[in-house]
Formats: C-alpha cells, sequence, structure tokens
C-alpha cells in the first residue's frame, strides 16, 4: 500500500512540476491589502505545494493524537473494568466459601 502512495505522490508531484515548468510568468500576488509581490508563477505553485504539504502533514499528526488520546482513554476504561471484575470475583468467591462453610457437611451412612 505504501508503494501505491508514494506512486501517487510522485505522479501528482510530478505533474505539478512540469505544469510550475511550463508557467514561468511573472504574475502579483496580493497578500495583504496595499502588498503586492511579483514572482513567477511556477515558484507560486511551488510554494502553494508546499504550504498545502505542510497543512496535510499538521492535519495527520493531529489525527494521530487524537486517535492516541482515544485509545488511551478506551485502555484505561477497560482496566477500570477488569479491576471491577476482579473486586466482584473474589468477592463471589469470599461468598461461596462462607456459605459452603456454613452448611452441614454430608456424612453417607455405611450399609453393612
Amino acid at each position: 500500500m505504501r508503494q501505491i502512495n508514494f506512486f501517487m505522490i510522485f505522479v501528482i508531484g510530478l505533474g505539478f512540476v512540469l505544469f510550475s515548468i511550463q508557467n514561468t510568468e511573472s504574475v502579483p500576488i496580493k497578500v495583504i491589502e496595499g502588498t503586492t509581490i511579483q514572482a513567477p508563477l511556477c515558484i507560486e505553485l511551488i510554494v502553494a505545494m508546499g504550504i498545502g504539504a505542510v497543512f496535510a502533514w499538521v492535519f495527520s499528526v493531529w489525527v494521530q493524537v487524537q486517535r492516541l488520546l482515544t485509545v488511551r482513554q478506551e485502555m484505561e476504561d477497560r482496566d477500570e473494568q477488569i479491576a471491577n471484575l476482579e473486586e466482584d470475583v473474589e468477592r463471589y468467591k469470599a461468598a461461596i466459601e462462607e456459605q459452603q462453610r456454613l452448611l452441614p457437611s454430608v456424612t453417607t451412612a455405611s450399609v453393612e
């Protein structure tokens, strides 16, 4: 699966690079009101792709952190549930032993 992902990223990146190489005209970029930057379109596209890649990476890390926190919380809940169940088992064992101790012992009469 990683090879397919790598291949797709490589093909898309190569397509963007080839498109960028063919578009080298200088174009204005209006960043803030009153501020304009002149740069070749290919540079602008490469910078935009880089910013998009960084945002995608940050989002991916954020999703992994959320998943890790969710799994950790689920594990803590399960550990607590296991501890409660183990306490119940010990309590039930003690109750059964107490009941067995209170029962009269049954002796069998031997037939002669």
